[in-house]
């Protein structure tokens, strides 16, 4: 499996990963223009013409904004969402990002689990958030802020 920054050879089988597990998918269109902001960091796990799983975050201001974190069904609970989020701190502090942060649904018990894992904790609560189903979030941050 190899990490790497995400291409535009990527973004048919990411938008596929992303209506696959999302009510309100990000379109290809979305992460084109992601990819293309010099400030954002977007990476894929990758195993040959594969991928895997993806994540991504905008930087601002020493601050990264992690915005997608998706591992594809098939490949979930083999530790691939950890490495990625690992993979992508790293690429943060190259660019000099400290602090970074996250909502999560209040459902989704095993990315808060993961997040907690990695390091980050909860700051608080975005009332309504979510859309579809309507769900409130968990505000997570790791670092300094």
């Amino acid at each position: 499996m190899e990490f790497r920054y995400m291409q535009e050879q990527d973004l048919e089988q990411i938008s596929r990963i992303e209506k696959d597990i999302f009510s309100k998918p990000w379109s290809k269109n979305d992460f084109g223009k992601a990819i293309k902001d010099s400030n954002n960091i977007y990476i894929v796990a990758k195993e040959g013409n594969c991928i895997l799983g993806y994540c991504g975050l905008w930087g601002v201001a020493g601050e990264g904004q992690i915005t997608n974190v998706a591992v594809d069904k098939p490949y979930r609970s083999q530790g691939i969402g950890e490495k990625l989020l690992t993979y992508l701190i790293q690429e943060g502090e190259k660019k000099g990002i400290n602090a970074y942060t996250l909502e999560v649904r209040i459902s989704n018990e095993t990315a808060y689990h993961l997040y907690k894992k990695i390091g980050f904790w909860e700051a608080g609560i975005r009332k309504g958030f979510y859309e579809e189903p309507k769900e409130d979030a968990r505000i997570m941050w790791l670092g300094n802020i």
